[in-house]
């Protein structure tokens, strides 16, 4: 079968790139995903997500490999495998990041992608419940919803103890800075999750000239003779089948699975190729490389008074969550456990907020093995969590074999650099500042971990080492510049010296931003669809 365009991976940015090329109505678009159908109660429901959290249904449940910077662990990397993406399955906190951030992407060698640029992207992806202004949009598909009035009282107490402590407090993160302590944004509609699966893909789907392939796992990209992609092969409920893009292939696999596509393909390092029996198309060393992400760990409090523990692991306590949320579509069914947090500078040296924090009136662990889910702790608790904002550690991504079914090999090389380790003792030493705050003082009871026996860095550094995880902000494996020897795609997201192939998804980041990263992905797809529409206008 032969179409315009091909998109590979119907995730987060997949789902708007498939959406926006087909909108014209001139080129037929065709959307590979490896998952099924996201049709789910769960994938609606905010708080859904645990369900999602080791199903392998819906999920790619990756491991990383041994990590001898955390005590030798397998990290655990959830990666979304139904239609929707990562986007069907995470927490839903919306942060855009700090606009240097995408600054520092312009100044990466990639005119077209300094925050003036990617703003109005933004601001057209989304709906803001409070309407339309310089920093938000009030006409796009994705609904965003502060929280700010809904959380519990031991989140507004957070917020009194950063203010006891001199921090800045911030009515908006995705406003004029993303400095200080507020409530976040979550990316709901009416109480449900809206992501790009629901507002962009379920609406396109109507129209005649896209079509969607489920259960279709990527094998390989299909490359003619002069180099140029042409289609993609997939292996679809034990068939193989082959499509043809008469214009473009566009990978949105992720920041895990678009690398290792290009790999499978021929396209990426040689000698990495060779070591798997794959030719060698094109010569990319930098495919897989630059791999960044969020490491975080939590800081659990015993409470003096009630949280959410209790209602969480209660029939009862659930049962009139669940009836607030069919009934008013409120309360904590309807938010994300990420309800307060904030971007603080560690020390007072640092020139910008490199620590993000997140507060949970919920202290809770999930349990690392399949079918597990959200437990909460036996005792009324709230959780503060922590993760550095830009890390300077860059892992890899690469092939295991040369079989498609085998998941790759993440190398995740946390804490390889001395920043890095110096953050993690910054973000620690803000944890007990906050919790021994006056504001905090009616609530905490104890601190159960790391507890008071971490009296050193040393110990600090410790307990992050054993108990940190990712926070699933994978990006950068395809990172987007100017020099083919250390980039993969150029500012317009070409794959350098490969026609016919783009890559739109979290893997083109050159340097990951400060926040979750799902907001930026999605404007990613915004602004890369907008690209290709103009290029095929010009062509």
């Amino acid at each position: 079968m032969i179409f315009d365009f091909i998109v590979v991976g119907a995730g987060s940015a997949g789902c708007i790139v498939a959406s926006r090329l087909s909108d014209s109505g001139r080129h037929s678009v065709l959307l590979i995903e490896a998952g099924g159908e996201d049709k789910s109660f769960w994938f609606k429901i905010p708080v859904g997500y645990a369900k999602s959290y080791y199903n392998p249904k819906v999920n790619w449940m990756y491991r990383m490999e041994p990590d001898p910077a955390l005590g030798g662990r397998r990290i655990y990397a959830p990666r979304g495998k139904v239609q929707g993406g990562s986007g069907s399955i995470n927490a839903m906190v919306f942060v855009r990041g700090a606009a240097e951030d995408f600054d520092n992407w312009r100044a990466a060698g990639n005119p077209g992608w300094g925050f003036d640029d990617v703003l109005p992207y933004f601001r057209k992806l989304e709906t803001h419940a409070r309407g339309e202004s310089p920093w938000h949009g009030d006409k796009g598909p994705i609904h965003v919803t502060p929280m700010r009035g809904a959380t519990h009282p031991v989140s507004d107490a957070f917020l009194a103890a950063c203010d006891e402590l001199g921090l800045p407090l911030n009515e908006d993160f995705n406003g004029a800075t993303i400095e200080g302590a507020g409530v976040y944004d979550v990316n709901t509609r009416r109480g449900q999750r809206s992501h790009s699966s629901a507002e962009y893909l379920r609406p396109a789907l109507k129209r005649q000239n896209l079509s969607i392939e489920r259960g279709a796992h990527a094998r390989r990209l299909i490359i003619e003779a002069d180099g140029r992609v042409s289609g993609i092969e997939v292996m679809q409920h034990g068939r193989l089948r082959s499509f043809t893009a008469r214009r473009e292939v566009i990978l949105a696999a992720g920041a895990v699975d678009t690398p290792k596509l290009m790999q499978l393909s021929g396209l990426g390092d040689g000698s990495t190729l060779f070591a798997q029996g794959i030719e060698t198309r094109k010569q990319l060393p930098a495919v897989g490389r630059n791999l960044q992400d969020h490491l975080c760990a939590s800081f659990y409090y015993r409470s003096k008074l009630p949280t959410l523990n209790g209602d969480f692991a209660s029939l009862i306590g659930q049962a009139r969550f669940g009836l607030t949320w069919l009934l008013r579509r409120r309360g904590p069914f309807a938010m994300s456990v990420n309800q307060a947090g904030g971007f603080f500078r560690g020390a007072p040296e640092e020139v910008r907020p490199n620590i993000q924090v997140y507060f949970n009136p919920l202290s809770y662990r999930i349990p690392d093995n399949p079918g597990a889910g959200l437990t909460p702790e036996p005792y009324p608790g709230f959780l503060i969590a922590f993760n550095a904002c830009r890390p300077t550690s860059k892992g890899t991504i690469t092939i295991a074999s040369p079989d498609a079914a085998d998941a790759p090999l993440i190398r995740p090389n946390y804490l390889s650099t001395d920043r890095d380790v110096e953050e993690v003792l910054q973000g620690s030493r803000l944890m007990r500042r906050i919790a021994d705050t006056n504001a905090l003082e009616a609530w905490v009871a104890e601190e159960v971990s790391p507890s008071g026996a971490a009296d050193t860095d040393a110990k600090l550094l410790d307990y992050f080492r054993l108990n940190s995880g990712s926070i699933y902000h994978l990006c950068g494996t395809c990172a987007m510049g100017s020099d083919p020897r250390e980039t993969v795609v150029d500012s317009r997201l070409r794959v350098h010296g490969v026609p016919g192939l783009r890559i739109v998804d979290a893997s083109v980041f050159p340097n990951i931003t400060a926040g979750n990263i799902n907001a930026p992905t999605m404007m990613v797809a915004e602004k890369g669809a907008a690209m290709i529409l103009e290029d095929a206008q010009s062509a």
